[in-house]
This record gives C-alpha cells, structure tokens and sequence, in this order.
C-alpha cells in the first residue's frame, strides 16, 4: 500500500542570477515517490527560541492525518514514531534535519507520531495534512519516553514546551488506534527527482 512508510523527499532547486525556483508539492511526483495520501489542508507554525519542542502529535481515526513536512526558515531536526498496533518496529523512529535552505521535506504517514525541535530561533514550520483538525481527535505521546528514547538535540537550557506537550501520556499509557499494515519501519531513504 502506497504512503504507509515515512519518506524523506528532497526537491531539486533550479537557479540562476536571480536566485531559485523550487516546486513544492507536484502529486504526481509525490505518488512516483510512494506518498498515497491526499492533502487537504496547508498550515505553518512559528517557534520564537531554539529548542522550542512540538510533539509528538497525531489525530486517531476517523480524523487521521499524514502530513509532509518541510521548514521554510531556519532549521529543525523532525521525527516520526512508529504507533502501529503489531509492528514489529512499534515505538521506534526515524528522523531527519529539515532546512530552509535544503528544502528536505519529511513525509509523516498516519500510524506515526510527528515532532521537532527546532535548532536555532525564528523558525517556521510548513506542513500539508491529509484531514482537517478535529480536536476530539488529537491525541500525542510524551516526548522524552524512555521506552522510545529520542535523543533530542536540545540546548543546554532544555526544551522549550507547551503545557499540553509535557503532559502527554506515555507509550504505555497509550491506547493505540493505528493498526499495523505488514510494512516495518525502514531507514530513511532520500527521495529526489531530477525532473522537478
């Protein structure tokens, strides 16, 4: 099936004296690269201080969303754990550095949490999901569970944190809504197009 692993895209960038062109999103090139979902909305977020931490987010069936992640300022280390019931990779992760000059962009399936953490001040995050928010849908994992084990790359004076964040529950306390769909989770494997 189509779009139920992470993927790390990486759009070629066209330039000249004036500067660069970059297509974004093409859902053709999307669908060549694996990513199946249908984007419905386009949002952004803007984080003030390096080590700003959002995460890890979801949205639980029927309101489920993939998203595909690029930063268009600044820079942010990105993450998606696996929440699939019966994976054999559940609770893992992978990640990746996004950055406004690079243009990587991170697709997130539904079935994984999303996070980052920014890795200096000033900024923004923009990000396409395939459902609406529904806040009786929201739900997330505590960021620094053990038992997943990130290693943030945060700055001496620690993240900086919603109340809703450092609130979250933790893999154990999860109830898990997402169903495994017989792929583990793989390294990250660059995706890029010469065609762009």
């Amino acid at each position: 099936m189509p779009g139920t692993l992470p993927i790390l895209m990486k759009p070629r960038r066209i330039g000249d004296a004036r500067g660069w062109f970059m297509e974004t999103f093409s859902e053709s090139s999307a669908a060549t690269a694996g990513i199946g979902a249908r984007f419905v909305q386009d949002n952004q977020s803007f984080s003030a201080g390096e080590g700003t931490l959002r995460g890890l987010h979801f949205q639980r069936p029927p309101h489920a969303q993939a998203k595909l992640v690029r930063c268009v300022r600044g820079s942010v280390m990105d993450y998606a754990v696996d929440l699939r019931r019966g994976s054999p990779t559940y609770g893992h992760y992978v990640s990746a550095k996004l950055t406004s000059e690079g243009g990587e962009q991170l697709y997130i399936p539904i079935g994984f949490a999303h996070g980052f953490v920014t890795l200096e001040s000033d900024v923004e995050i923009a990000y396409k999901v395939s459902d609406v928010y529904a806040p009786e849908c929201d739900g997330g994992i505590l960021w620094n569970d053990s038992t997943i084990g990130i290693e943030w790359p945060l700055p001496a004076s620690g993240p900086i944190l919603s109340d809703k964040d450092a609130a979250l529950p933790t893999l154990a306390e999860f109830d898990c809504p997402f169903e495994y769909d017989g792929e583990p989770l793989m390294p990250l494997a660059a995706f890029g197009r010469s065609d762009l």
